[in-house]
């Protein structure tokens, strides 16, 4: 290849874009023909052959509240899961339940029965004699936990000291 060529070569590459996108921007500038030519042009690139292939998106259908076998998290419309674990528990009480009424300090906490909410402090629950792990959550990170062993027909009054887990404030000394 000869010298002019070459550079006549070179001016069709850089021109040869430039014409393209302008004539590309004047089809582009009447609108009812804009839609076509893009379509036309972006099943032909390889981006749109891609994401042609991929499957359109779908919402997915949500089952109504309460359906049996979702894999989706639905707002239960029933009672709140203390209330429910509390009735379970005392449903299993039977005729020789013991009492045990509990406390906090800070005064309101959230108790647990065995890793199961079942309200706040002060509560007086009505339990089946035998073994329980009692936690207690404040408001501010603060925990307590106790085993107690319930015998029949027994009232029992636990009164928990809520800790802090890490120190509220630091203090630096010089």
């Amino acid at each position: 290849m000869s010298e002019l060529e070459i550079r006549t070569f070179n001016k069709l590459l850089v021109l040869a874009p430039i014409i393209f996108f302008l004539f590309f921007c004047g089809i582009l500038a009447n609108a009812t023909e804009g839609q076509a030519v893009s379509e036309a042009a972006g099943a032909s690139s390889v981006s749109a052959t891609a994401a042609g292939s991929a499957k359109a998106a779908t919402m997915p259908k949500v089952p109504p509240a309460g359906a049996p076998g979702s894999a989706h998290l639905v707002a239960s419309s029933g009672p709140p899961p203390e209330e429910t674990n509390r009735k379970a528990l005392e449903s299993h009480a039977g005729k020789d339940a013991s009492k045990l009424l509990l406390r906090a300090n800070p005064v309101e906490g959230q108790v647990w029965i065995d890793g199961k909410i079942v309200g706040k402090t002060p509560m007086l629950l009505v339990l089946a004699p035998g073994k329980y792990q009692v936690e207690m959550r404040g408001s501010r990170g603060q925990t307590g936990k106790r085993t107690v062993d319930l015998l029949p027909r027994e009232t029992r009054e636990i009164a928990v000291k809520l800790e802090q887990l890490y120190p509220g404030h630091v203090v630096a000394h010089p």
